[in-house]
């Protein structure tokens, strides 16, 4: 199977570190999309102290006051890119919505009890590492593309067979049962891919950009 792309080709490690740096908001940018379980931080060092803001008061800032966390998640991965909000970081973990705004500052609002989300954003010809997904900074491949999804959890049994429209992040996303293991199709344009699809562990990822349409 044919390596995934990076978005970056051109940015070595070093440049793309540095760059982390000095640019508290555009590193958020780069590293949104690819963080990893190692890249988690625990609410209890994500902010200096006096730096803390509630989840409301970031969404009222936004305009996004009187949202649960899954509607949050939807409203923000069906956004149309233009209008993602610049200032504002939502990475999806499986236990948590991560907010923080262009200050750093970090709140948390917890994800539903029974339902774990994965973001998908199959791919063509170029792609991006990611891990836990960033609702309002991932972009993918196929923006606005009709395609076929498939979900068959391991034992079987079909959760999902529909056809949808991706995002206009090249993304679609997926509420799914919490601790199963199962595999995802999705057709389209002639082509398919799979990837597995697992929400057992509290570190799986809640981004796919590996299902490459071959």
């Amino acid at each position: 199977m044919t390596r995934p792309t990076m978005t970056h080709p051109a940015l070595p490690r070093r440049r793309i570190l540095a760059l982390a740096a000095a640019l508290p908001v555009a590193g958020l940018v780069l590293t949104g999309c690819g963080s990893g379980p190692s890249e988690s931080v625990s609410p209890a060092t994500s902010t200096p102290p006096g730096a803390a803001k509630s989840a409301d008061e970031l969404l009222a800032e936004h305009g996004l006051s009187g949202l649960g966390t899954a509607q949050l998640v939807d409203r923000l991965d069906a956004l149309p890119v233009a209008e993602r909000p610049r200032d504002l970081i939502a990475s999806v973990r499986p236990d948590s919505l991560v907010l923080t705004d262009g200050e750093g500052r970090e709140t948390r609002m917890p994800m539903p009890e029974d339902r774990f989300y994965v973001s998908v954003a199959p791919y063509q010809e170029q792609t991006h590492e990611c891990h836990f997904h960033s609702l309002t900074t991932c972009l993918g491949e196929l923006a606005r593309a009709e395609i076929r999804v498939t979900l068959v959890r391991d034992d079987g049994a079909v959760l999902l067979d529909e056809v949808r429209e991706t995002f206009a992040n090249g993304f679609t996303g997926l509420w799914v049962p919490r601790g199963i293991e199962a595999t995802l199709t999705i057709e389209y344009d002639g082509r398919s891919g799979t990837a597995p699809v697992s929400t057992v562990e509290r570190e799986d990822p809640t981004c796919i950009t590996t299902l490459r349409l071959s």
